[in-house]
Formats: C-alpha cells, sequence, structure tokens
C-alpha cells in the first residue's frame, strides 16, 4: 500500500511538465482576452442592396484570417450567406438577434442591436 506521501511525490514530478506547456494556452487566453475588449456593434441595412436586408458586424480589430474563421462560424451556425472584411463581417438577412447571442458566446461585447 502506498503512503499519501508517495503518492503527492509522484504528483510533483508531473506538475512542471504540465508548467511548461502552459506558455502555449498564454497566446489563446491572450487573444481571448483582446476579444472580450473589442466592442462589436451590429446594425441592419437595406440601402444599396436593392431592397434586401443585411446585418452588418463592425469593430473587429483581428486579422484578416480570424475574422473570416469569426464569419464562417456565424455563417454556418445561421445557416446563411456572407463575407468578411476590412474589421467587419456581412450576413444575408436581418439575424442581429441571433448572431449577437452567438458572439457574446464566444466572448465578445455587442452593442447596438
Amino acid at each position: 500500500m502506498e503512503d499519501w506521501k508517495d503518492k503527492l511525490g509522484a504528483l510533483l514530478n508531473v506538475v512542471p511538465a504540465a508548467e511548461e506547456n502552459s506558455g502555449d494556452n498564454d497566446n489563446a487566453v491572450e487573444t481571448e482576452k483582446t476579444r472580450r475588449k473589442e466592442t462589436l456593434h451590429i446594425v441592419m441595412e437595406k440601402k444599396g442592396r436593392g431592397g434586401k436586408t443585411a446585418t452588418i458586424i463592425e469593430g473587429f480589430t483581428c486579422s484578416d484570417a480570424e475574422l473570416k474563421d469569426v464569419a464562417k462560424k456565424l455563417q454556418k451556425s445561421l445557416g446563411t450567406g456572407g463575407s468578411s472584411r476590412g474589421g467587419e463581417i456581412l450576413l444575408q438577412g436581418d439575424c442581429r438577434l441571433q448572431a449577437a447571442q452567438l458572439l457574446r458566446g464566444e466572448g465578445y461585447t455587442v452593442k447596438g442591436i
């Protein structure tokens, strides 16, 4: 039968290895913190679109690749088309409430629904 001190010693040998890998997670945590600082504005537009509605989400400060990933997730979740460029995402149709809900779930602050 093992003593609790032996179990604790074995556990302490494992902990430093976990701390070495935590450096990779710092970048992910930092990215998540910057997302929470971003305030996104969601508006609906009809102007210049032949009467069709479009939801525009502005205020992203991330790279174009990250913006494209967020746009793809929104399009897939909402079942709609859209595009992304220049710090904003355009979704076809009026999906302000659903998009705001999904973005809040990702950690963004959303205004202007």
